[in-house]
Parts: C-alpha cells; structure tokens; sequence
C-alpha cells in the first residue's frame, strides 16, 4: 500500500522519504534506487512530485540521475552544500556571539588531534609556519583574508577529521565580514597568536593551545 504524504511541501516530504529509503537500506554511492515510477507507486504521489525532489537532491549529490540508467545513491558535494548553507548563514540574523561560539567549538574541538598529529608530522607544524609567515608579509586586505582562511583550514586539517573542515566551510561566508573589518595594525597581533597557538600545539600545551585559540577568535567581538 502506497504511503500518503500530506499535500503540503509535498516535494521536501519526497526527498526527506528518499533519504530514509537509503538510509534504511544501508545503500552506499553508486546503488540503484527504484524507479521514479516504482517510488511515485510507493510514496503515493506523482512522477513530477517525485522529480522535484530526486533533483534537489541531485544537486548536493545525495542521487546521481543518468538517462537509462536511472537513479542511484550519489557523493554529497560538500563544497557545494557549504557554499548554499554558509549563504544562509551569511544573510539570516544570527546572533554574532552565538557564531562565533559556533565557530569556537568547532575549532577547538580538532585541537587534541591537531597536537597529535602534529607529535607525528612536524611536517604539519612547518606548513603552518609558513602560512603564518606568509600573513606577516601580506601587503593588501584581500591576501591577508586569503591566507587567513588558509591557516585555519590548515589547522583543522591537522585534526584529520574531513567532516570537521566542512563544517567550518559553512561558516567562511559569515567570518569574512569579520576579517574584512581587520586593519592592517591588527595583523601583527594575530599572526603572533597564530604563532604562539600552534608552537603550543607541537610542545603538547593543549590547555594553552585551547585558551590561546578561544581568545583569539573571541577578539571577532569587538569588531562586529
């Protein structure tokens, strides 16, 4: 018997079942899904209400349609959902305090392993450096943002946690306004913090890693 879905946000009812199926079925990219008649059939609705959402889906990844072949399981673009998600981020009223705490935690969360890996890798510590470095030399605004950017990427990159560098994607959008009201006075003082941060992560200071970390994005506050 074909399961009802109220006619309301009947497209984003569709996808949100087609995600349970999946997930249901412990399906992995490249499986085939049913056909768009077989799920029309099963969810109770019609194959244009089953397209709205098979496409939306496919536009993060989730699905991969191809003709004749049909529908399967996709890779999640990641950059691309990052892009869209930190957009509404960026223009949706969100208290700054509660972002920036946001973006703390995901920050400081990766830090034991950064120090880890960093114990294994010095190689880690060196790129590190030379970001820093790079950002003491910055002549303009636009390269000072670019390579900040970079050093907190690289940071979180250092933790090994993929999922974690993609969550921080979401928030770029909103945290380049904050970097854009940087002077160029301020950049002396946050690339020394930069630098006492990770010379603590290689000593194994993760409690000074962590409140060096946390005070230097909290300084965002004062210019909001």
């Amino acid at each position: 018997m074909p399961q009802v879905l109220e006619r309301r946000n009947l497209s984003d009812q569709v996808a949100e079942r087609i995600k349970e199926f999946i997930i249901d079925r412990g399906l992995k990219p490249g499986d085939r899904l049913p056909t768009e008649h077989d799920l029309a059939d099963r969810f109770g609705v019609s194959r244009i209400s089953i397209r709205e959402a098979t496409k939306a889906l496919a536009f993060i990844g989730i699905l991969d349609s191809a003709p004749r072949r049909g529908l399967s399981v996709g890779l999640v673009n990641m950059h691309r959902v990052s892009e869209f998600l930190g957009f509404h981020l960026a223009i949706n009223d969100y208290p700054s305090e509660q972002l920036i705490e946001t973006r703390i935690v995901i920050e400081t969360g990766g830090l034991p392993l950064a120090a880890k890996r960093i114990a294994q890798y010095p190689a880690i510590y060196d790129r590190l450096c030379d970001l820093n470095d790079q950002l003491l030399a910055a002549k303009q605004i636009e390269k000072w943002i670019k390579l900040d950017i970079a050093f907190h990427r690289e940071l979180l990159d250092a933790s090994g946690l993929k999922p974690l560098v993609a969550f921080n994607d979401l928030l770029d959008l909103f945290f380049r306004r904050f970097r854009e009201s940087v002077k160029k006075a301020e950049w002396a003082p946050g690339v020394e913090s930069h630098q006492r941060l990770i010379d603590a992560l290689r000593d194994g200071q993760l409690q000074s890693a962590c409140d060096e970390l946390r005070e230097h994005i909290e300084s965002h506050k004062t210019r909001d």
